[in-house]
């Protein structure tokens, strides 16, 4: 799969939202309800903040990684392809600001 059939508005439209986008950034929206599956997709370096936390597994590259979100938390990610459940109770609000080459 190419990175555009990859791209996360598309493959997991269901949790992901576009809110802005120019020649340097794409920011994301992303609300994820409990038992949420962001089917596997791709980001390019991307910086996470947490609106509002949760505990999220994430799959990629054959490995799983459990993480515990807090409120305000900010995250720099490399570009990445990966799926992302939330396992928790609550619904986890998280804005992904994309950067562009």
């Amino acid at each position: 799969m190419d990175k555009m059939e990859m791209d996360p508005l598309m493959t997991a439209s269901n949790v992901y939202k576009l809110l802005n986008e120019n020649d340097k950034v794409r920011v994301l929206e992303v609300t994820f309800k409990p038992n949420d599956v962001a089917k596997m997709h791709h980001h390019p370096d991307h910086v996470v903040y947490a609106l509002r936390g949760g505990k999220m597994r994430l799959t990629s590259g054959g490995k799983t990684q459990e993480m515990e979100i807090k409120p305000g938390q900010v995250m720099f990610l490399d570009a990445q392809d990966h799926e992302a459940t939330n396992i928790g109770g609550t619904t986890l609000d998280l804005l992904v600001m994309e950067l562009k080459q």
